[in-house]
């Protein structure tokens, strides 16, 4: 997988780009699929923002959160893109009973 950071506005440190790396690491516990993933950081005033898109096999996946502070911004984000994970990876598998067909009857041996 391919991590791309980046900050406006601002210096990304050792410290937040482990912390990022980290997070990120979780996402690709849960679908091993991720191909690309692009955080970026930035800061207004006193408000933190960090958002993040990531490419995956079939979808394009994107989340942001805003804070006081940075770390915090990090983690709502990446729980927010977890959840969005979760849920495409559902939607992936197949849920079907083998050959059996909902709009048929089941045999009842009647006769």
């Amino acid at each position: 997988m391919q991590l791309s950071i980046s900050g406006q506005h601002m210096d990304i440190t050792d410290a937040l780009r482990g912390h990022v790396a980290d997070k990120v690491e979780k996402i690709t516990r849960h679908f091993d699929h991720v191909t690309r993933t692009h955080v970026v950081l930035q800061v207004e005033k006193t408000r933190h923002m960090a958002e993040a898109t990531v490419n995956t096999k079939g979808a394009t996946l994107h989340a942001a959160a805003t804070a006081g502070d940075m770390y915090a911004a990090i983690d709502s984000m990446a729980e927010k893109l977890d959840r969005q994970v979760i849920k495409h990876k559902e939607k992936l598998t197949d849920h079907h009973r083998g050959d059996e067909s909902l709009k048929q009857p089941p045999d009842r041996g009647d006769g």
